[in-house]
């Protein structure tokens, strides 16, 4: 029996509106909407060329309900720059990505969340909140992914395709998620985890998580956790000078930009000496990139366990069959990583028995 939600949901995934899958695969319009809506049940051959065109094989159809993740639960960056098409193609690869969480959680055992969800405290403060209890202190913060993950986050990666998507983050059943554009530079993606961390922490449950508020507020969330205060002030000079932020910025591994803006608003650049510095850099190319910047940040959890099922002669390509998606759209989702099966593996199902612990550093 086909699921008509999954048929949904591999074509909103793929972008495509009803009257684009009708020319696609040759099935008129009405037929289509009757097939998502189960007020009709599409044949073998029909579902054949549905899958075809949305290029999701035939299992994906018929495998059990997926809950779709809501609009309203997502921490979008820039909504209004972002097209509902494009919106709603990003949720259902985050719908993929909780089935994917769900499957490795069977396997192994997942660092539990730990991740508070705060009332309304000042972003700053938030950020102390956080690093105290993470027990951080005042240095700066580690790899962003492996922290996340390390506190319960489950952490994937977003499709090139959706360039313009930078990052977005949801609750589901208690369970944090966050979603990473890996088209931006590394320092890029330290800001954007730790935008998403604001989200979750300060708006994860009670307050909403869209509108120029709550986006200004996770900013100010990620500036502070990225770069203590404390740190930064015994760190730099007022009125620091190009080059000194330059070199400056390692210590943090952010963005020379970040860097100004967090000095700025600390009191260590004058009005004016922001805006001069702002356009320094920018002269020397540093608003569009980050030139000689920081190895990217990728999931620790993920390359464990997926390191671990090749050992064990379980492949990626296994993995997506066994979650009824093409294997492209699993590697969608792990950073770039490439988990590929050995010559002449033998093929076989996850390995049973006691979930293997996944230790994140």
């Amino acid at each position: 029996m086909v699921t008509p939600s999954r048929i949904q949901l591999a074509r909103e995934r793929r972008a495509v509106t009803l009257a684009q899958l009708s020319r696609t695969c040759g099935i008129s319009q009405q037929s289509l909407s009757r097939y998502e809506n189960a007020r009709a049940e599409p044949s073998a051959g029909t579902l054949a060329a549905i899958a075809a065109a949305l290029r999701f094989p035939v299992a994906f159809f018929t495998a059990e309900d997926i809950e779709e993740v809501g609009s309203e639960a997502v921490a979008f960056r820039a909504r209004t720059k972002t097209s509902m098409r494009k919106q709603k193609a990003v949720r259902a690869s985050a719908a993929l990505g909780v089935q994917l969480r769900h499957w490795l959680a069977e396997r192994f055992a997942l660092p539990e969340p730990d991740v508070p969800t705060l009332g309304r405290p000042a972003p700053d403060v938030a950020a102390e909140i956080v690093r105290s209890r993470w027990g951080l202190g005042e240095a700066a913060a580690p790899n962003m992914v492996h922290l996340l993950e390390a506190h319960g986050v489950c952490v994937f990666s977003l499709d090139p395709e959706h360039e313009e998507v930078d990052a977005f983050s949801f609750w589901r059943d208690s369970t944090p998620y966050v979603f990473l554009s890996t088209g931006k530079t590394a320092e890029r993606g330290r800001f954007d985890a730790a935008h998403e961390l604001g989200h979750l922490v300060m708006h994860g449950q009670e307050r909403p998580l869209t509108g120029p508020d709550a986006e200004r507020e996770a900013n100010q969330f990620a500036s502070a956790f990225l770069m203590p205060r404390a740190d930064v002030l015994a760190r730099m000079p007022s009125g620091a000078q190009v080059d000194q932020i330059l070199k400056a910025r390692t210590i943090w591994r952010v963005s020379a930009m970040a860097l100004t803006h967090r000095m700025h608003d600390l009191g260590l650049l004058s009005d004016w000496q922001y805006r001069s510095t702002c356009a320094q850099l920018a002269e020397l190319g540093y608003r569009r990139g980050e030139p000689d910047g920081i190895p990217r940040e990728t999931s620790q959890v993920l390359t464990k366990a997926f390191q671990r099922l090749r050992r064990t002669g379980v492949s990626a390509a296994q993995v997506a069959a066994e979650l009824h998606i093409p294997v492209e759209e699993l590697n969608t989702l792990l950073f770039g990583l490439a988990f590929t099966a050995r010559e002449g593996a033998a093929a076989r199902t996850a390995p049973p028995g006691p979930r293997a612990r996944l230790r994140v550093l």
